[in-house]
């Protein structure tokens, strides 16, 4: 039995399919197969029922699958032990960061994580708070960067930044007359929104007061729903209405005719709760706080101070 022949069944329960299992592991289809057979030869069961469509575990394979999580746990601790008395971070870290924040934060802490931690590889992937949540439960990544809270069982929360939104407003419109603009200015009819899915919108929504059935009754004979900001943007700013947008998209409006178009909230501001999430039994910990320390670094400092209120869960 080898650390390797159980990361290999760890890979296929999680992953569902020999084929993904075998990508993930860096290692060809027919070796991860062939290290599966022996340990099951090994250990005189089967793990895994290869007559269904996709692969299941056997229940003595569920058993043996737990405890391997367990070894290998054990295993990633050790490493940390070393790392964490030596001050040498390697390995890789696999972040799952929402779409409305990772164009704006990720520019801001990569180069200062690289820099500083040459050694420890980091595998962004960028999804939806769901995606996140199941990619964690299944052992997919080890650690979230999305909107709090989450309050799932077995999850850990820790907080990064308040974060206000601002709107973006075309130079037609009512509302670009005003230095700064409230809540109860903006009519979700006229608002440009993501696509469900994202908790941006939902956030958006609230701050507007308005629902679901709301918006299905708008009356504009064009409904605009997107999966990019970046593209509710240009919306705007070719006048097909206004949006809201994360505070911390600001700094990568250059243009001064864009920037025009922005608006804040006078204080106390809309705000989101922007935090990391990892399962209590996460092996990379100190991978993690590392991360959290070099997110805080490069925020804004009025982002860290921001006072918690009117933030839109």
């Amino acid at each position: 039995m080898t650390l390797s022949q159980l990361e290999y069944i760890v890979a296929v329960d999680t992953y569902g399919n020999f084929s993904e299992a075998s990508t993930h592991c860096f290692v060809t289809q027919p070796t991860l197969s062939m290290q599966i057979q022996k340990l099951e030869d090994e250990l005189g069961i089967l793990i895994f029922d290869r007559s269904k469509h996709p692969v299941t575990t056997t229940e003595i394979g569920e058993k043996v699958i737990r405890q391997a999580r367990i070894i290998l746990q054990e295993k990633n601790e050790l490493h940390n032990v070393v790392e964490n008395e030596t001050g040498d971070f390697s390995g890789r870290l696999r972040v799952g960061v929402i779409p409305t924040i990772s164009p704006y934060l990720l520019p801001m802490v990569l180069k200062s994580f690289t820099e500083k931690y040459p050694a420890v590889e980091l595998l962004i992937n960028e999804a939806l708070t769901a995606e996140i949540v199941n990619a964690l439960n299944k052992d997919k990544v080890d650690v979230g960067v999305l909107a709090l809270p989450l309050n799932h069982p077995g999850i850990v929360e820790e907080t990064l930044y308040h974060e206000p939104f601002i709107a973006y407003i075309p130079e037609t419109h009512r509302l670009y007359k005003k230095e700064s603009i409230t809540v109860d200015d903006i009519d979700v009819e006229e608002l440009l929104l993501l696509e469900e899915g994202h908790c941006f919108r939902d956030q958006a929504l609230k701050i507007c007061k308005s629902s679901e059935r709301e918006l299905c009754n708008k009356s504009s004979k064009v409904l605009f729903e997107s999966g990019n900001l970046d593209t509710l943007k240009k919306l705007v700013e070719n006048n097909f209405g206004i949006t809201l947008l994360p505070y911390l998209a600001i700094q990568y409006i250059t243009d001064s005719n864009q920037q025009k178009l922005i608006r804040k909230f006078p204080e106390p501001a809309p705000k989101r709760e922007i935090g990391l999430v990892y399962n209590k039994t996460v092996s990379k910990l100190r991978l993690i706080k590392t991360l959290k320390e070099e997110i805080l670094y490069v925020i804004p400092d009025e982002l860290k101070e921001a006072e918690k209120t009117m933030v839109i869960h």
